[in-house]
């Protein structure tokens, strides 16, 4: 397994946010977390990345424990796509993917670091805008930034953070369209911090539903995809149809929320 999640639990003080949550991810998946605000999905991904330190459990990269790895190494096996970033001194679309490559840079930049910057740029649609100030962007060229930065770190495991969050509906199916590719192409794993659950769906191998803290369900989306999930965690009830095996969600009303029909007369 490209990444394995054993028993982490964290608190922020007397607020436990996590517990003992488990979860596995192999080489060329993707897996997606899912849940209501306050589930712990940014929370989880930070303790996976070293940002935050687990209250107790383990995390294994490539078989080795995260927590005792140098960060330069973690970096290289690691990289991390928050929700979002603003860069406080002025920096070029490319100089910001470039920072990718620290954990590789000894003696300075060289003509490898530069091509692969210029690949990225080019795969993710960025190359007309490389010598762009970064906080002259919107918010979803930035996120597409952001994202290619993590892509030129060449990781082991990719790890977003609503990555779509600032993305219009074109950008959030090109994005997560050459995520996955290139966690296929390239047999790295990826989680992925999502709201969208037919999103999710459509581009994860694996859901998995975090509630309060814990992991609800886990397992494939045609399993694990269930109106009664949507409804336990979510509290909403939801009609869930498939499409050539791929579930998708239509969202109905709150649990509870009773259902007014209006009659609608036709005059004669």
């Amino acid at each position: 397994m490209k990444l394995v999640v054993k028993g982490v639990s964290f608190s922020y003080g007397s607020w436990p946010v996590l517990d003992e949550v488990t979860l596995e991810v192999g080489e060329g998946e993707m897996m997606s977390l899912v849940g209501p605000n306050g589930s712990g999905k940014t929370t989880l991904l930070k303790c996976i990345n070293r940002i935050l330190k687990p209250k107790r459990g383990t995390v294994l990269v490539e078989g080795k424990d995260a927590g005792r790895i140098k960060l330069q190494g973690l970096a290289r096996l690691l990289a991390y796509v928050p929700q979002s970033a603003v860069h406080t001194f002025p920096s070029t679309v490319f100089d910001v993917v470039l920072l990718g490559r620290r954990p590789y840079i000894t003696w300075g930049v060289s003509p490898q670091d530069k091509e692969i910057v210029s690949r990225i740029l080019s795969l993710m649609g960025l190359e007309g805008m490389a010598l762009r100030q970064f906080n002259e962007l919107s918010g979803g060229e930035r996120q597409r930034v952001l994202i290619a930065r993590a892509l030129a770190q060449e990781p082991q495991v990719l790890l977003l953070d609503e990555p779509t969050s600032n993305l219009d509906l074109r950008h959030q199916l090109e994005v997560l369209d050459i995520v996955r590719s290139i966690v296929r192409e390239k047999g790295i794993a990826a989680v992925m911090a999502i709201h969208d659950l037919n999103l999710a769906a459509r581009f994860s191998d694996k859901l998995a539903f975090l509630f309060k803290g814990k992991i609800y369900a886990a397992g494939e989306p045609a399993v694990v995809l269930t109106e009664e999930n949507v409804r336990d965690v979510y509290g909403v009830e939801a009609i869930v149809s498939r499409d050539s095996g791929i579930p998708y969600v239509v969202p109905l009303v709150p649990v509870g929320t009773k259902i007014k029909m209006r009659s609608v007369g036709c005059a004669s």
